[in-house]
Formats: C-alpha cells, structure tokens, sequence
C-alpha cells in the first residue's frame, strides 16, 4: 500500500491512497461488516468514510477497529443523520447534528474524530445555514477539546468549495471526481466546468488541503462501456489511478458492498503500471462521442437564452429515471420550448449535436 501524508497534519499521519467508503454495506449482516473491515486494515487501508451507509453500520465497525484505533482515520459527516428505521439522511438542524455524532461515538466506541467534516455542502445556502445554526463553530470548537482532530467538508460544487477554502480553516475536502465529472460529462453531482474543477484542485495542493475522492467511478457507469458516458469502459484501477493523479489528492474512497467487493479493490495495491494506465481516456475525441451532448456550452450564448448545455442534462438525467430531473427543468426560467430554430447552437457544437431538433424532442418530452 502506498501512503500519502496529510499536509496539514503531523508527519506520521500518512494516509492510504485506497479508502474505503461505507455508503452501500449496511445490506451486508454485522459479521460480514467486521470481516471486511478488519481484512482491509490488515491490508493497509486506513482510511475510512463513513456517511451514506446505514445505522446499523457503526456498531459492527467499532467491533472491527476494536485494538487499532490509532492506527486509523475516519470521516465523520456533521449533517448525515438516520431516521428511525436506520435509513441515511441528511440535517441542519443543530441539536440532531450534535446528538447524532455523539451516538456516532458511543457505538464507535472512541472518544475522537480524525477528520470532522461539514456534511455536503453543495449550495452557498448550505454553507450559510450550518455557519448560522452553529455547526461550523461547534467542530471549531470540537477541535480546540481535541475531539476533533481536523476540520473538512464534502461538497460536489467548486464555487462553494472555494468559499469554504477561504475560511482557512480546512484541512481536507471530499469531492467527487471521476473522468466523467472533470470533462462535463456527468451527472448533476458533476458541477463546475473542467477549468474551475481543476483550479479548485490546483488550489487544495498549494494551499495543502488534502482531497479524498468520492465517486471515482461515477456509480459504476465508468465501469460499463453500455452505461458508460464515453461509450467506452474502464476499470477499477484506471478509475482510481486517474483520480489519485488530480492535484490535492491523498486518498480514493469507493464504496463496498462486503468482501467481494473489497477483494476485487485490493488488487488494486498489486496491480501494474499498465493495469493502472487510464490514457485511453485520450481516444475519448470528439469522433468517439459525436452527436451527444456534453454539456459543455461551447454552443452559448442562444440568442433565445436557453441554457443548452442544463436543458440537455436534465433531459438526459429523466430518461434514465431521475425523478427529480423534470422538477429543475420545470424550475427553469428559459426553457426548450424557446427555440427560435436559428441554427446558432448547431454550427458552433464541437460534437455535431443538432441541437436546435433537440429542443424540439426536449420541449415535446417534458410536454412545455
């Protein structure tokens, strides 16, 4: 296992550059959980994510680490709560933030965090409510206790993220990067364009806030030449190579199911420099995807001011089953209908879309 150190931290705090997220094995039963855990630190994983999987997580993972606590980090979401039946969600208000992660520490059986971070912090909004409720203070003020040992923060929007850096109180940032996300080629959760994703990286490494990597294979689609974006797949290992080489990043955090699922990522430690090569994502041209939108805007401004690029995403995201891809269309102040059949858009699209049709098959669709 490769290990990358925390810039803002102590010298031994070296952190595995393979992760594990627990966000996908709450299905799995609690013996399985221990065994999964325990055989991924016996392998040189330190490093885990603990949002997004299930209530019934937390005992069995405190059984696991159990003996080798120091020997550990974990990330633990101040805004990630469960509902009575065990399910994940999310909250700001204060006093269920506050009692969740103290319950989070009961069943851990451990009196600290390594890494308390504001929990998926999206919009400026979501910045500002967890600033005005007190969350932002209370893991300042968790940290000076030395109960929390580093402050961070989740995010999948460079601009937030960024505003968040500026409070300088940061020592690391989870963030969603993968192929498709870095070339606008994503899924809502793919915010920013490639310049300010890629900046915003840039600026972690100088300013030494660490990175780890949430969704590195785009939900399995990278995975999947048929569900792939590229119509192209890669593999588990160019998936994480790639992300491991963006600027700031100490540590990839792809979610398990169990052990299979973590027997299948081991290798990953082993593997060669070519199993690990992901340059094919270079053959991933203009010819290679031609005729799909990107969403990359080159085609802006619309003289009708439809926001092209937005309009084809929320229609891409509602015909594969997003349900709540028609609400933010419908939020739209500007939409497909608007089409004034110019033939802008369609000279200027790097990738041939004939998108002015498009508007067409978009308005009828979402029925405007």
């Amino acid at each position: 296992m490769i290990y990358r150190r925390l810039p803002h931290g102590n010298y031994d705090e070296q952190i595995s550059v393979l992760g594990l997220g627990m966000g996908g094995i709450q299905n799995s039963s609690d013996d399985e959980i221990v065994q999964t855990v325990r055989k991924a630190v016996e392998h040189g994983i330190n490093f885990f994510d603990l949002c997004g999987g299930g209530k019934n997580v937390y005992k069995p993972f405190g059984k696991a680490i159990a003996g080798n606590r120091e020997k550990i980090y974990v990330q633990m979401h101040f805004g990630a709560v469960y509902n009575d039946k065990g399910e994940y969600g999310w909250s700001r208000d204060f006093a269920e933030i506050k009692n969740t992660v103290e319950w989070e520490l009961e069943q851990l059986k451990t009196d600290y965090i390594d890494f308390g971070f504001l929990h998926c912090v999206d919009e400026n909004e979501d910045f500002d409510k967890l600033v005005s409720v007190g969350v932002f203070e209370h893991i300042k003020e968790l940290k000076k206790r030395g109960v929390v040992r580093h402050i961070g923060f989740s995010s999948h929007t460079p601009s937030v993220a960024g505003r968040i850096l500026d409070t300088g109180e940061i020592d690391m940032m989870m963030f969603s990067i993968n192929p498709a996300y870095d070339f606008e080629k994503g899924d809502e959760y793919g915010k920013g364009t490639v310049s300010e994703r890629f900046e915003l990286f840039r600026r972690c490494e100088a300013e030494g806030v660490g990175i780890s990597v949430m969704k590195p294979f785009f939900a399995g689609k990278l995975l999947s030449a048929e569900a792939s974006p590229f119509s192209a797949a890669l593999t588990e290992f160019q998936c994480l190579q790639y992300a491991l080489d963006r600027p700031g990043v100490l540590t990839a955090v792809p979610g398990v199911r169990g052990l299979a699922d973590l027997d299948a990522l081991l290798g990953f430690a082993r593997s060669s420099a070519e199993e690990r090569d992901y340059s094919i994502i270079g053959t991933f041209s203009a010819e290679k995807i031609t005729g799909n939108c990107v969403y990359c805007n080159h085609c802006q401004p619309c003289p009708a001011g439809i926001d092209i690029g937005l309009v084809n995403k929320y229609y891409d995201l509602a015909k594969v089953g997003d349900k709540l891809a028609k609400n933010h269309y419908d939020k739209l102040s500007v939409k497909a209908g608007a089409c004034l059949s110019c033939g802008h858009c369609d000279k200027r699209c790097p990738f041939a879309v004939e998108q002015q049709a498009r508007m067409g098959e978009i308005s009828e669709y979402f029925g405007a």
